[in-house]
């Protein structure tokens, strides 16, 4: 999962960046309004944490831009607004989730997986194409018989492809959903990671499109 991080306060958009990069999430950070406009043209999020109390474009008048274009990118706002009135005004603005700080980095990262759960057609903690299990609070992956603890990289390699089995990811969409902008990516990375998954689960379970990418199969 790739996030955009919306935040003009240094010190609360470090720890957040941290938490997230800490729990297999790439991460984008901008400080205002215009950047996250321009950021969300130019690159492809999974989902956005939008503070309202931006400078050159508040978060109420992203989200509406956001919405009047159509897009249905996941947003949730965090914010230190805590009044019925704008949690309801924000909802109806068209976030999919509201979050009043301070809050505990734990919650944060649940509602962000609830967000991938929604993506993927889920209703339970685990993302599966029917032959694999991905466990999203614990890193945890099951194939038939084996369940094994993936790295950070791994599990997020892993969930990239189980959000859309059968759909064929390129190396660059891989390391676009793996990497932040100012993280280095080395050339072979990808392929130790699959190599790593492989290793520990079986040959089979994702598939080489020659020339094309990386797959995970269908639910039979």
């Amino acid at each position: 999962m790739r996030i955009l991080l919306v935040e003009d306060d240094r010190m609360i958009g470090e720890a957040i960046t941290v938490a997230l990069r800490d729990a297999a999430y790439a991460v984008d950070w901008v400080r205002d309004g215009e950047s996250a406009l321009r950021a969300i043209g130019n690159q492809e999020h999974q989902a956005v944490l939008l503070d309202l109390g931006l400078p050159k474009l508040d978060g109420r008048a992203l989200l509406r831009k956001l919405r009047a274009a159509g897009s249905t990118l996941p947003v949730i706002i965090i914010t230190a607004r805590d009044a019925l009135a704008d949690r309801v005004d924000g909802l109806d603005l068209g976030a999919d989730d509201y979050l009043v700080k301070p809050f505990a980095m734990d919650e944060l990262l649940a509602r962000l997986r609830a967000i991938i759960r929604r993506q993927g057609g889920q209703a339970t903690p685990v993302l599966s194409n029917g032959l694999l299990q991905l466990n999203l609070s614990t890193r945890e992956v099951q194939y038939g018989d084996a369940q094994v603890l993936l790295t950070a990289r791994e599990f997020a390699l892993l969930q990239a492809l189980l959000l859309r089995p059968g759909a064929i990811l390129s190396r660059a969409q891989l390391e676009e959903r793996l990497y932040g902008w100012n993280e280095a990516v080395e050339s072979n990375t990808i392929d130790f990671l699959i190599h790593g998954i492989r290793k520990k689960l079986g040959a089979e379970v994702i598939k080489n499109v020659r020339g094309a990418g990386w797959m995970v199969a269908r639910q039979p």
